[in-house]
């Protein structure tokens, strides 16, 4: 008879570090022993059996010599261009990538050999990386594995789901206040099936646990309904036969069902203590939650990393030439609302001519510390947006029509803090919040996918959708 199948459920440890610091390394033990309790109490919570599934810590095997001279070794035949797009849908993308991000693909192809597995499955946004591997492994002699994929679930809000946004998700340990807080919010437009995020969940999540979903509905809206096909479902709620109250208030009866194992698998001490140690951040933002809430406009602690400590300011651009030094950077003269311009040192030589620039409305970052640039002090960063790949492409950032210089610049439900008088270098702000600052789909300029804006309306650019903002 044919050998049972066993499944190895990897805990990345190490790639979470290795993905921009994703996980902090005095945290990753703690997380791996969280995650591995939660993924348990998950599919324990589905019926399924634990007996045909091991646990492996990515540290347990790769910090061995056999592994780090493979990934020697592997670095010798792999191009700096292969690693860089096997990451692109994975690895977190900043204006400064990390050595750390192009190492992530390798290792993760030289796992599917020391875990000695048939094949590796994970979302559709691996399969650069999937591809990678097949290509990659045989260089060095190693079996090429199979690869399986499923599709990835929009978020709640309507675009891709997101640790790093609240909103766009819901937790396993969720409390149920929370759970139809969030469904609540989702993004559920009348009769639109695109990015729809809670008919996605009842799909791929709910359809085949169950083989069927009820839509629960008062008897004068047409009473309970049992779907047995889902594109019926989704076609009833195209022709709006099904309302997105119904819709949502259904997902939450459903979905309660499924995490309330899970919940009480952890409502004891040994496990809150757990969840509390393993992600510090998220039980102090839970603490604070339940105090009384900061009516005032500063922000609520110095330390937090929000947007609202940046002084952003529309600004005009009076004049610009070429610095004297640096045949790269321009001089410009920017009218912030001061009673004198700002000399502002920009790189842009190379990407924007000096007549697009010339009284152009455009953002400046206004709290940096002054820093010489080519022996000139510069007081502020322009700000733009740049494309992801090669060559290069940089476009300042568009206010809305209408506004003026001096117009303060906000992330939607960010509009009240108080901005820093100067951020401190070694505190890096700013670095810290870029790294979630993007372009939409739209071109429009995001933090987390929250809209920057002014009273006017919102941000944006002319051409680089996806792009970054530096």
């Amino acid at each position: 008879p044919p050998a049972p199948r066993q499944v190895t459920i990897l805990f990345a440890d190490l790639h979470a570090y290795l993905d921009n610091m994703k996980a902090p390394w005095e945290l990753l033990e703690l997380r791996t022993r969280y995650y591995e309790a939660v993924i348990k109490a998950m599919l324990e919570s589905i019926g399924v059996p634990l007996d045909k599934l091991t646990f492996v810590r990515g540290t347990d095997f790769q910090l061995s010599k056999e592994y780090t001279l493979d990934v020697y070794r592997l670095s010798s035949v792999v191009t700096q261009h292969d690693a860089k797009k096997a990451g692109a849908e994975v690895v977190k993308q900043v204006e400064h990538p990390l050595l750390s991000g192009l190492l992530y693909p390798g290792l993760q192809a030289l796992d599917e050999e020391y875990l000695k597995v048939d094949a590796q499955f994970g979302g559709v946004d691996q399969r650069k990386i999937f591809t990678f591997a097949e290509k990659y492994l045989p260089a060095l002699g190693y079996t090429k594995r199979i690869h399986l994929m499923n599709p990835m679930v929009p978020g709640l809000t309507g675009s891709k789901m997101s640790s790093s946004e609240e909103e766009s998700k819901i937790d396993l340990l969720d409390r149920k206040e929370d759970v139809k807080k969030k469904l609540k919010k989702a993004f559920c437009e009348p009769g639109n099936v695109e990015n729809n995020g809670v008919l996605s969940f009842i799909k791929h999540v709910l359809f085949p646990l169950k083989s069927e979903f009820v839509i629960l509905r008062e008897e004068k809206w047409g009473g309970n309904k049992t779907y047995t096909v889902y594109e019926e479902l989704e076609k009833d709620f195209a022709e709006q036969v099904v309302h997105p109250g119904d819709l949502k208030s259904s997902v939450e009866v459903a979905l309660n069902k499924l995490l309330d194992p899970i919940r009480e698998k952890f409502n004891n001490p040994e496990m809150r203590k757990l969840t509390s140690a393993a992600y510090p951040d998220a039980a102090k933002a839970k603490a604070a939650e339940k105090g009384p809430k900061n009516s005032g406009p500063k922000n609520s602690d110095p330390e937090d990393v929000i947007p609202s400590r940046l002084d952003i300011r529309v600004g005009r651009v009076i004049s610009v030439e070429k610095h004297p030094d640096a045949d790269s950077l321009y001089l410009e003269q920017i009218d912030v609302g001061e009673p004198t311009p700002r000399t502002v040192v920009s790189g842009l030589v190379q990407f924007v001519p000096e007549e697009q620039l010339q009284d152009r409305l455009v953002l400046l970052l206004c709290n940096l510390k002054p820093q010489k640039m080519r022996g000139v002090e510069s007081q502020g960063m322009l700000l733009c947006a740049s494309s992801v790949g090669e060559p290069r492409q940089v476009e300042p950032l568009d206010p809305p029509v209408g506004c003026c210089p001096g117009e303060r610049v906000f992330v939607e439900g960010y509009e009240h803090g108080q901005p820093d008088d100067e951020l401190k270098p070694k505190k890096k702000v700013f670095e810290k919040l870029q790294a979630d600052f993007r372009i939409s789909e739209d071109c429009i300029a995001q933090w987390k996918q929250k809209n920057l804006m002014t009273k006017q309306g919102s941000i944006s650019c002319k051409t680089l959708k996806g792009g970054n903002i530096s």
